[in-house]
């Protein structure tokens, strides 16, 4: 079984959380790592948002969580590039989901046994500085007019594929 980490960055979109969080769960997903401006539910012992803040953020990711905020290891982590370059030494192939000059395509891409896969923004994409700090990328064909997906979408696919192949 191939170890697999998500790694959350700069998601702006409580269901999108909610979404990542649930179909971590459904594929086994070791871990999930929410960081930056990406809204994450509730820490009960160390809470330091304001109570109605994070009560309605819960709220709003449990919606399509459906419980996964509870089952589906996760943290939240301000800095991105910190738990990168922390997996980095412990030996973790990181890729960014993302579209790029050098990018690999899903279905071509040579699957590490500690990978963890980076999604970030929709519009503006995951930033340079992130990208610097990855292994590679990969990204999904396209057949349509569309030149993406969704960031849970696909996420649910790149992670599918991953961890079934």
């Amino acid at each position: 079984m191939t170890n697999v980490i998500l790694i959350v960055d700069n998601i702006r979109s409580t269901h999108n959380v909610g979404s990542l969080l649930r179909t971590s769960d459904g594929l086994g997903i070791e871990h999930v790592y929410l960081c930056g401006i990406t809204p994450y539910p509730l820490l009960r012992e160390s809470e330091t948002r304001l109570p109605h803040i994070a009560n309605k953020l819960n709220k709003d990711i449990h919606k399509t969580a459906l419980g996964a905020e509870e089952s589906q290891s996760w943290s939240y982590i301000q800095n991105t590039e910190d738990i990168i370059l922390k997996l980095k030494k412990e030996n973790w192939t990181i890729v960014a989901l993302e579209q790029t000059k050098n990018s690999t395509m899903l279905t071509d891409f040579s699957i590490k046994q500690k990978m963890a896969i980076v999604a970030g923004p929709e519009v503006t994409g995951i930033d340079k500085n992130i990208l610097n700090l990855c292994d590679s990328s990969v990204e999904i064909p396209m057949k349509g007019k569309k030149e993406s997906l969704n960031v849970s979408v696909a996420a649910a696919i790149a992670l599918f594929w991953i961890t079934n192949n």
